[in-house]
């Protein structure tokens, strides 16, 4: 059984799911899901420039938009179901959480706790933090100790 730590920060769409499921051929893999809802990860100009950089100008526009404390962490812990849901429909064993703060620290921690034999960070496109190697795979990279994968979500969840 392969153990795959897998971060998040919205529901995966179908196409991620099978992306994600697939990767290790025929072997089973079990997910530990970690989602921080995306209001909650970066100030609003970083993904005001992303969305302008991927040319949703009107993403852009509606940053300010984006729900923020409870309300994200409700919507967060849809997504989160959602994502278990479909990883379970798709034949895998899964289990996850909320990250409230300080996601990497979580990370650190899961991936210690039920040894993982990798962590797979699947987020939209995050290029100004890329750029300067802040998003999560880059600083994952120096702290968990296992192979890090980082994947492109599919589509618009």
């Amino acid at each position: 059984m392969f153990t795959s730590v897998l971060m998040i920060e919205k529901a995966l769409t179908s196409a991620d799911v099978e992306f994600v499921t697939t990767l290790h051929g025929d072997e089973p893999v079990t997910f530990h899901v970690l989602l921080q809802p995306r209001g909650e990860q970066a100030d609003r100009l970083l993904r005001a420039i992303d969305d302008i950089a991927l040319g949703e100008l009107d993403e852009a526009v509606r940053e300010g938009e984006t729900p923020e404390g409870e309300e994200a962490k409700s919507m967060g812990q849809r997504a989160l179901e959602v994502s278990l849901t479909a990883l379970h429909a798709a034949g895998s064993a899964a289990e996850g959480r909320l990250v409230d703060d300080h996601p990497l620290d979580a990370l650190k921690s899961v991936v210690e706790e039920v040894g993982a034999d990798e962590v797979i960070v699947l987020t939209d496109p995050h290029y100004v933090e890329e750029f300067f190697h802040r998003d999560w795979a880059s600083r994952a990279r120096h702290k968990v100790g296992v192979p890090v994968l980082k994947l492109f979500s599919h589509s618009k969840a």
